[in-house]
């Protein structure tokens, strides 16, 4: 497979965008207070890590092909942080917002490559992984509802 400039430059893009929400959850991990937080954005950064070398594949001319999931379907959480305010409860929602918007900014990425790539198989693969990246959000807006984070 043949990737154009303008192929190569997005790819570039996406691969410093899964390189930094690695890092970050991983970060993030070993910041948050709440255990089942430091779990899941632990489990999230090796996914993120998964997409960034699926990126470096597409990158040599390979197209990996793709399961269909990661069967473990989205976590539920229980309620941590019961009541009002505590500074636990701030520093771990701080985190949450971060990354939440990291979160749409990476699937605004991906939505704009799928529309630029000419090879339908690499497109599938990027949509693959905008619908994982959806799904983090989900994860991290139902952890974020659960422990009235949101509002």
């Amino acid at each position: 497979m043949q990737l154009t400039q303008k192929e190569k430059d997005l790819l570039k893009d996406l691969k410093t965008e899964e390189d930094i929400c690695a890092k970050k959850y991983a970060k993030y991990s070993s910041c948050a207070k709440d255990p089942q937080l430091k779990n899941l954005f632990s489990q999230i950064s090796s996914i993120e890590t998964g997409h960034l070398n699926t990126l470096k594949e597409i990158e040599c001319g390979n197209v990996p092909t793709m399961s269909a999931g990661s069967g473990e379907g989205t976590p539920t959480f229980s309620e941590t942080y019961k009541g009002g305010e505590s500074d636990d409860k701030s520093a771990d929602c701080y985190l949450c917002t971060d990354l939440l918007n990291t979160e749409k900014h990476a699937s605004g990425l991906y939505d704009t490559c799928i529309f630029e790539f000419t090879d339908e198989n690499v497109r599938n693969v990027l949509n693959h992984i905008q619908k994982e990246e959806q799904t983090h959000g989900k994860m991290l807006y139902d952890y974020m509802s659960k422990n009235n984070m949101v509002g």
